[in-house]
C-alpha cells in the first residue's frame, strides 16, 4: 500500500527507534538521519546518513539524495532549527512543526504568553524575566513555591521547582550560576503529573493514551530531573489515578491549543498536572516524548503511514484505534547519570534475550564487537501486557537480561506500589 513511499526519519534515539519500528511495519521504504548511529534504526532503514540533525541544509540533502516523499522529525533541537521548515520548502512534506509553531516547546516565555492570550485553559499564574536580579527579586518577593524554568531548550533538565526540588536560596544560586537570557517563573502545581499526546493535522485532533512519565533520577522520585527513566500508560484511555472526565479535560486543552494553531502539523505533547482543581498545565512539546513515544506506538493499531500520509494528502487523519493493552518503559542509563555518567560500558542486551520485551536503543555506540554505553540514556525495555503489574514484569524481566554492569534503572517504575501512592495522594488532594 506503501510501496512508493519514501520516509526520512530525522534523529537517533529511542523515541525515534519507536517511530522506525511503526513505519517498518508498513510497506514504505525508510531512510534515517542523525547525529549517533542507532544500530536498531540501522537494522529497519534501507539507508542511514550520520549528519548534523539540526542543520537544515544538511538533512535536505540526504532527502534528496534518497528521493524522500515524507519526513517525520523526532527531536525538538532540529525544529528549533527549522529542518521542517527546510524539508517543506524543498517540497518533502515533514509530519512535525514549524520552527514557528514549534515555539510552543522551544521558547517557555512564548508558550506561557501564548495560552495566555488565547485563554486555554489550565495555563498557570507565571512572570517571564530577562534580568537575573529581577527574577531573584520575584522569589524573595512572592508568597508561596515557585517553578523556575530556562525559556529555551534544556533537554527536560533545566526546570528547579521551589519546595520540591530547591530552596530559594538555591533556586536564586542556580539563575545566579547560569546566567539564562530569560527565565519563565510559575506557580508551583501540586499533583500528580501525566501526559496527552496528539496527533495533529489539517485541524484534527487524534489523542492517544495517558501516560506518566518519571523524570526524577532514582527510585522514590529522588534526584536531579533527566530527560525521563521510564513511563507507563494503563489498557484505559485514563491513568489509574485519573477519572475519564480528567482525561477528557486535558484533551480539550489540546484541542484549544489547535484551535489557536490552525496551521500546526505533527505530534503535540501536552504535559499536565493534575490537581485537586483538574489538569493544569506544566508545558507543551512538539513532539513525541521521550520515553512516552515507546508506550504509544507499540498500542497504536491504527497504521502510523495511514496517519502520516493523510496529514500530507491534507485528508482528514483517520480515527486512531489503540490495543487495550497497558505498557510500562524503563530506560537503561550509564552509571553516574544524569550529573556524572560513565560511559564505555558493553550493552549485553539484544532483541532476542529481551524475551518479551520490546527493546529500544537510545544514545549508544555501536562499534565492531558490540554495543556500548555513551553518556546519555542507552536504551529502554517495554512490557505489553492486559494489566500495568503485568507490562512490569515483562520490562524488568527484560532489564535483567540486560546486567546490572556499569548501567542501572528506576526499578520502581510501574511498580505496584507505586502506582498505588499516585492514587492514594491524588484521593487525598481530591478529600476523598
Amino acid at each position: 500500500m506503501y510501496g512508493d513511499e519514501r520516509v526520512l526519519l530525522v534523529g537517533g534515539g529511542g523515541r525515534e527507534h519507536a517511530v522506525a519500528r511503526a513505519v517498518a511495519e508498513s510497506d514504505a521504504t525508510l531512510y534515517a538521519c542523525a547525529s549517533n548511529r542507532n544500530p536498531g534504526i540501522a537494522s529497519l532503514a534501507a539507508g542511514v546518513e550520520t549528519l548534523d540533525e539540526t542543520d537544515p541544509d544538511a538533512v535536505v540533502a540526504y532527502a534528496d539524495e534518497v528521493d524522500a516523499t515524507v519526513a517525520v522529525v523526532g527531536p525538538e533541537a532540529p525544529l528549533a532549527a527549522g529542518v521542517s521548515d527546510a524539508l517543506d520548502e524543498a517540497g518533502v512534506y515533514a509530519f512535525a512543526p514549524n520552527s514557528t509553531e514549534a515555539r510552543i516547546e522551544t521558547d517557555k516565555s512564548f508558550q506561557r504568553e501564548f495560552l495566555d492570550e488565547h485563554g486555554i485553559p489550565g495555563n498557570p499564574a507565571f512572570e517571564v524575566f530577562d534580568d537575573t536580579d529581577a527574577a531573584c527579586d520575584f522569589i524573595d518577593g512572592y508568597d508561596g513555591d515557585l517553578a523556575v524554568k530556562p525559556a529555551g531548550l534544556t533537554g527536560g533538565k533545566g526546570v528547579r521547582v521551589i519546595g520540591d526540588q530547591c530552596t530559594p536560596a538555591e533556586a536564586k544560586a542556580y539563575l545566579r550560576e547560569e546566567s539564562y537570557d530569560r527565565v519563565v517563573l510559575e506557580e508551583r502545581l501540586v499533583g500528580e503529573e501525566f501526559t496527552v499526546q496528539a496527533f495533529v493535522a489539517n485541524g484534527d485532533v487524534r489523542p492517544a493514551p495517558a501516560v506518566q512519565d518519571h523524570k526524577r533520577a532514582y527510585e522514590g522520585d529522588e534526584g536531579p530531573n533527566t530527560g525521563g527513566m521510564g513511563s507507563y500508560s494503563d489498557a484505559t484511555p485514563e491513568l489509574p489515578f485519573m477519572t475519564r472526565g480528567d482525561y477528557a479535560a486535558a484533551v480539550d486543552i489540546v484541542r484549544a491549543v489547535v484551535d489557536a494553531m490552525p496551521e500546526y502539523k505533527g505530534i503535540l505533547y501536552g504535559q499536565f498536572m493534575l490537581t485537586a482543581e483538574g489538569p493544569k498545565i506544566v508545558e507543551f512539546n512538539a513532539r513525541f516524548g521521550d520515553p512516552e513515544a515507546m508506550n504509544t506506538l507499540p498500542v497504536l493499531d491504527t497504521p502510523f503511514m495511514d496517519v502520516v500520509t493523510a496529514a500530507r494528502d491534507g485528508r482528514p487523519l483517520p480515527e486512531l484505534v489503540f490495543d487495550r493493552r497497558a505498557t510500562v518503559c524503563k530506560y537503561a542509563v550509564p552509571e553516574g547519570y544524569p550529573t556524572d555518567p560513565k560511559a564505555g560500558a558493553k550493552v549485553r542486551i539484544d532483541e532476542e534475550s529481551a524475551g518479551d520485551a520490546l527493546l529500544y536503543y537510545a544514545s549508544v555506540d555501536a562499534r565492531e564487537d558490540g554495543v556500548y554505553t555513551t553518556t546519555s540514556r542507552s536504551f529502554a525495555v517495554v512490557g505489553v501486557a492486559d494489566s500495568i503489574a503485568e507490562a512490569e514484569t515483562i520490562a524488568e524481566d527484560a532489564l535483567a537480561a540486560a546486567g546490572e554492569e556499569g548501567l542501572r534503572a528506576r526499578h520502581d517504575i510501574g511498580k505496584a506500589d507505586l502506582v498505588a501512592r499516585r492514587v492514594e495522594h491524588m484521593a487525598e488532594l481530591r478529600g476523598e
